[in-house]
């Protein structure tokens, strides 16, 4: 009997050779124990999306990435859990930039007590961290070194120009850069105009530069030429586009939603001037590239009104007082109603909030601070006028622009800014305008830096070939200056008594801040 020899074909042999192989790598990994390094998986931002009233995470990419104020925190995804102290000690932020942190499993998050200030570039630093097995094994090993950058958006400012350059147009001044640019053709003058909130467009009302008919406004809007947060892109600034024209109707007063989606129009029949009311339209195409005609929002006429902040609802002053009516074609049916109030001056961004304004029988006006659990708290009363109130992200602080009437013979009011602590009523004046300047406007910073406000010179007797601007009550403007007055809480404005405003070198009114 024959023994037969086995032989190994080549592919057997380089099998048996890899499997050796692998056999010996593990053992050598199993033998040193844990090497894998930890490290920043992921660096991602939290951003409050009004229309959820929640928290949702946005991937943006690790360098230099630009954020607005709605961007509040970060979050960092380790690969292992880690030792919290560690990293909390050892996570550096240059410029500093005051925060609080939070945990869930391996992801930390690092929330920021107030809106990163406009106009900077931050580093993000982690170095030494370690993570949450480490003393027990006692061993050094750190985490590898993570560094990311992270800037804001340039300070921005948008106004309707007073020069023989710019006279009625819409004027982009990025004050960081120190950037003039011009976004309205000179044929059309701008009565009105609301930022998006992304930044990248403005809708604005316009009439022709040649007619007087101070209610031929048509809706456009223009690009700034910057772009969202979450976008890599931005179409090139000063592209308008027709959104509503005054064919039928005249348009009034008009309001963009905090999402961004929707536009609400106060509309008029050319032809029967008692026949107005609230219409309202999406603001971006549909998806075959067509504009969406404007529905009527079936209700009772009523005059101002404001959007809410979940965009879902807006609030209009009807009769004595205020009703909350959904944005739909039925909006016969109210969500809310506030007899006692007859205006919403303005919002909180989380909506929790409103400052709403009661009309007395003695011509006095009060100013109330209005909350979702049902506290209406009087903030203040004055015999003049509650012009605009804004509330900063940053703090609970409520900054009104008021007017009181003077006493003598003639009718006379004097503006003035006031910053109200929501929490105390704590009330501190900010400054005091002469009496001849009541046509004010102000604006406050996405960041609760700075308060823009505008000082109009009126013209009794303009010329005729002109093109006319005018202010809400209809006099001929001359010139306008623009003013920046500096904040501070007022828990700190104590320790600064001496913050005055600024005048900025540009021509123009009604200022706006882009968001």
């Amino acid at each position: 009997m024959t023994t037969k020899k086995f032989f190994f074909q080549p592919l057997d042999r380089v099998a048996i050779a890899l499997m050796l192989l692998l056999i010996l790598i593990i053992g050598l990994i199993i033998s040193q124990g844990d090497v894998v390094r930890v490290r920043v998986r992921e660096f991602t931002w939290k951003h409050l999306q009004s229309e959820e009233k929640d928290i949702y995470l946005t991937n943006f990419t690790t360098q230099n990435q630009q954020i607005s104020a709605e961007y509040k925190a970060f979050i960092l995804s380790f690969s292992r859990p880690m030792d919290t102290k560690s990293v909390e000690e050892n996570l550096k932020i240059e410029p500093p930039l005051a925060g609080t942190f939070s945990w869930a499993g391996r992801r930390m998050g690092y929330s920021f007590i107030t809106p990163a200030p406009y106009g900077t570039t931050y580093k993000v630093k982690l170095e030494n961290a370690k993570d949450k097995f480490a003393s027990q094994e006692q061993t050094n090993k750190v985490i590898q070194s993570f560094e990311t950058t992270f800037s804001t958006r340039d300070r921005v400012i948008i106004y309707i120009g007073a020069t023989n350059e710019d006279k009625g147009s819409l004027v982009l001044y990025n004050l960081t850069q120190e950037q003039k640019k011009i976004l309205t053709p000179k044929d059309l003058i701008v009565t009105d105009f609301k930022p998006f909130p992304d930044g990248q467009k403005i809708l604005f009302a316009a009439r022709p530069a040649k007619s007087q008919d101070l209610l031929s406004a048509q809706l456009y809007t223009v690009t700034t030429g910057f772009n969202a947060p979450y976008e890599k892109t931005a179409e090139p600034a000063a592209k308008v586009d027709l959104l509503l024209d005054n064919k039928e109707y005249q348009n009034l007063k008009f309001d963009v939603s905090p999402d961004g989606q929707t536009i609400v129009v106060q509309r008029g029949k050319k032809d029967n001037p008692g026949d107005f009311g609230l219409w309202f339209m999406p603001a971006n195409n549909d998806s075959s590239g067509q504009k969406t005609p404007p529905q009527r929002l079936q209700s009772q006429p009523g005059g101002d009104f404001m959007i809410t902040p979940d965009s879902k609802a807006v609030a209009l002053a009807q009769g004595q007082g205020t009703a909350i009516l959904p944005l739909q074609k039925d909006g016969t049916k109210p969500l809310d109603f506030f007899p006692q109030f007859g205006l919403v001056q303005a919002f909180s961004v989380d909506g929790s909030q409103a400052a709403m304004v009661k009309f007395n029988t003695d011509y006095t006006r009060d100013l109330f601070l209005v909350t979702n659990q049902g506290v209406q708290k009087k903030l203040l009363s004055t015999t003049g006028t509650i012009v605009n109130c804004q509330f900063d992200t940053a703090s609970p602080t409520l900054y009104c622009l008021l007017t009181q009437l003077l006493p003598g013979e003639y009718y006379q009011e004097q503006p003035y800014l006031i910053a109200i602590d929501t929490k105390t009523g704590q009330q501190k004046p900010l400054l005091v305008l002469p009496p001849d300047q009541r046509n004010v406007q102000m604006s406050l910073s996405p960041d609760g830096l700075g308060l823009l406000f505008d000082q109009i010179q009126t013209n009794p007797n303009p010329p005729t070939n002109a093109p006319l601007l005018t202010t809400d009550d209809g006099e001929a403007i001359a010139t306008s200056n623009l003013w920046l007055m500096p904040l501070l809480p007022i828990a700190d404005a104590q320790d600064n008594p001496d913050l005055k405003p600024e005048q900025l070198p540009l021509t123009g009114f009604y200022p706006r801040w882009l968001p």
